[in-house]
């Protein structure tokens, strides 16, 4: 069984807040289309793909600065019957200390971690 990886990130198609099950580059390209410039979600769903992990895609508009679509997706995740397994979740472009504390208990319930960026814990560490 391979990990699952949430990811919360832009992309140039798809729902915003929805969770996108993707386990295939093909898939992932299909359903999502390509990258927005300056958006790292899709960079790092492509690498947990060729690592074989299980990509759940979650589209929100704009990196970062989107906490009403970080928090409606965070809410999907919470629910235990949507989201059975969690090894981590991937959030590129956040600093924001309010969208990270929510992630907490998640992590915690699904003895699963964060992945960030330097920069982005920096930012987190500052606020």
């Amino acid at each position: 069984m391979n990990k699952v990886i949430a990811l919360l990130g832009e992309s140039e198609r798809g729902r915003f807040h929805y969770p996108y099950f993707c386990y295939s580059l093909a898939q992932l390209a299909t359903i999502l289309g390509n990258p927005p410039e300056d958006s790292r979600g899709l960079d790092f769903a492509v690498q947990a793909i060729m690592y074989e992990r299980d990509v759940i895609y979650f589209r929100v508009e704009e990196e970062g600065f989107s906490i009403k679509d970080y928090m409606q997706s965070i809410d999907i995740i919470k629910d235990k019957n949507k989201v059975k397994r969690l090894d981590a979740i991937c959030i590129p472009g956040v600093g924001d200390k309010e969208i990270i504390l929510q992630l907490g208990p998640i992590c915690k319930s699904h003895h699963s971690i964060i992945i960030t960026s330097e920069k982005d814990l920096f930012d987190y560490l500052l606020s």
